[in-house]
């Protein structure tokens, strides 16, 4: 598995092309086949390897030392020497390494550190998107494996349904959200990343999850009458649809703040209910939370 260019490892790892040839060229690190055209692939295997010699050599050891390490070696030097909650990238290395490898323990260990160092939600902001991100470049490639991914995904729910679950509870009059994912849509980390946020800010929410039919809402805003309506658009609905689910979601939650997440949500052109938003980042969903808690206290 893996079928990667050498502008694909540049841009997984971040170390030059001309670089990675020279450590190719002069300690035999990585062993890339040529195709029918003479263009070098690289495999999973060396993107695995790259990423832990990338993340030994920020640290300072020489790359001469560090080409010498078996795979076992390398692992252990790897796990030893990611112990610097702020070094964000070598932190996404060492968890790439490690997806690659299925090696779940591993994963579990290097979230759970950094977790308890920066915070859950720092973890998850500056740790685990840019993992993510890195993984949507490999998706794009063609060269990640369906398990790998869902390996990742499933290890990153469970921390947060059990984060989330470790929350104090929240005031029945707390802003009220109703987050879902629409019909056929199944990608829920943003989802459960936001109902966590929302619920340490002290918002009451209502999680309902994945492959929700629109109609659905109407009662949704009846019994539970939110404040704000949220919606993640990663894959569903077709990009042709988008505007007319917007107004969909609009009609059966009149008055109420419509937050539509997701790249399906930003595509150009798109002309949203006026009383709809598309915040472009995470960063920017948190910043609108706490502009709507500002305006409640100043009201």
């Amino acid at each position: 598995m893996g079928n990667f260019s050498i502008s694909d490892l540049e841009q997984l790892s971040g170390i030059k092309a001309h670089t990675i040839r020279m450590w190719e060229q002069r300690y035999g690190l990585l062993h890339p086949v040529r195709t029918a055209t003479n263009i070098r692939t690289y495999s999973n295997d060396d993107l695995r390897r790259l990423l832990n010699v990338t993340t030994l050599c920020a640290r300072g050891q020489r790359i001469s030392q560090v080409a010498r390490l078996n795979d076992a070696e390398m692992k252990e030097a790897v796990l030893a020497c990611c112990d610097d909650a702020h070094d964000y990238h070598l932190q996404v290395n060492a968890l790439l390494a490690a997806m690659l490898e299925l090696d779940e323990p591993r994963l579990d260990q290097l979230f759970s550190e950094a977790a308890h160092s920066l915070g859950f939600e720092q973890m998850m902001l500056y740790v685990a998107y840019p993992l993510l991100q890195r993984i949507g470049l490999m998706w794009l490639a063609g060269t990640v494996n369906p398990a790998q991914e869902h390996l990742l995904a499933h290890l990153l729910r469970q921390k947060m349904l059990a984060a989330t679950d470790a929350l104090p509870g929240v005031s029945p009059t707390a802003r009220r959200w109703a987050l879902f994912l629409p019909a056929e849509e199944l990608h829920e980390l943003a989802l459960l990343f936001m109902n966590y946020a929302l619920r340490a800010r002290g918002q009451h929410t209502l999680y309902l999850g994945q492959n929700l039919p629109t109609a659905d809402l109407e009662t949704v805003h009846e019994t539970y009458q939110p404040d704000v309506v949220v919606a993640v658009l990663t894959s569903q609905p077709e990009r042709a649809r988008v505007a007319e689910f917007a107004r969909e979601v609009a009609g059966y939650c009149p008055g109420k703040l419509v937050v539509l997440y997701g790249p399906l949500a930003r595509q150009e052109g798109l002309v949203l209910p006026k009383n709809c938003v598309s915040p472009e980042l995470m960063t920017d969903f948190l910043a609108l939370v706490a502009e709507l808690e500002a305006v409640a206290v100043a009201a």
